[in-house]
């Protein structure tokens, strides 16, 4: 029973020694992570496991963990400071293909045959090299694609227009409940909100799944449905 109450509390150390070394090392989505931070983040979580189910003093991985933190900080630190080390920790960007012509040597750094790069193009839309002008490979490994300019998308700039800068939809309500910092960073109160919840027909929070607020002061109201969508439209 000790055995099990020791785990317990280990497994619970673990959990809150990687929050707080997850809060200190940021926050990034998996697309966003080096090589170097993939690697580190793997380690740090195999000796969180072995912290949590061994029965020896927590305070070995626990140091191990405290220690790979901040190596991953101090990488991170002098990588925004030092180029050449940058390019070393997180790679560099690499010409797959630019104005007709395809670099083999550097599809093959990126450990990528012309089929692969060619999917990876029709997965942008692209299905034809001609319409490429530009594709990198990022040193997080996405590809960008800058499109020749004939078929690039016509932009307002390119009709001589300037069309109003629009401001991203704020949710005011979310799941029946008035989001109040929201609605008053939109410059409404509530006697707003009332009022135009009735114009729209609707006379119970409780009802409302989501309601947001663009740039022109618009309500878009978006009721709660219970019942499930049927799949069988997209078959």
């Amino acid at each position: 029973m000790k055995e099990v109450s020791y785990i317990i509390l280990t497994s619970l150390g673990s959990v809150i020694a990687l929050f707080i070394l997850t809060k200190i090392i940021g926050n990034h989505q998996m697309s966003q992570l080096s090589m170097f931070d993939y690697i580190n983040g793997i380690t740090i979580g195999s000796i969180a496991a072995e912290m949590a189910t061994s029965l020896e003093k927590f305070t070995k991985p626990l140091t191990a963990m405290i220690v790979y933190a901040a190596m991953s900080v101090l990488f991170a630190f002098a990588s925004r400071k030092s180029l050449p080390l940058r390019r070393i920790l997180e790679g560099e960007t690499l010409i797959l293909y630019d104005d007709g012509r395809l670099f083999r040597k550097n599809l093959s750094r990126a450990k990528m045959d012309v089929s692969e790069f060619l999917t990876e193009c029709r997965s942008k839309g692209y299905f034809n090299l001609a319409n490429i002008q530009t594709a990198l490979l990022e040193p997080n490994g996405k590809i960008s694609i800058l499109p020749a300019a004939a078929n690039r998308p016509i932009t307002p700039q390119d009709m001589n227009l300037s069309p109003e800068q629009e401001k991203p939809a704020v949710n005011v309500v979310l799941d029946g409940k008035i989001l109040h910092a929201n609605l008053r960073y939109t410059g409404n109160d509530e006697i707003w909100l009332q009022k135009q919840l009735a114009a729209q027909g609707v006379h119970e929070l409780k009802n409302i799944f989501l309601a947001t607020c663009d740039g022109k002061n618009n309500l878009s109201v978006y009721l709660r449905i219970d019942s499930p969508a049927s799949a069988s439209l997209f078959e």
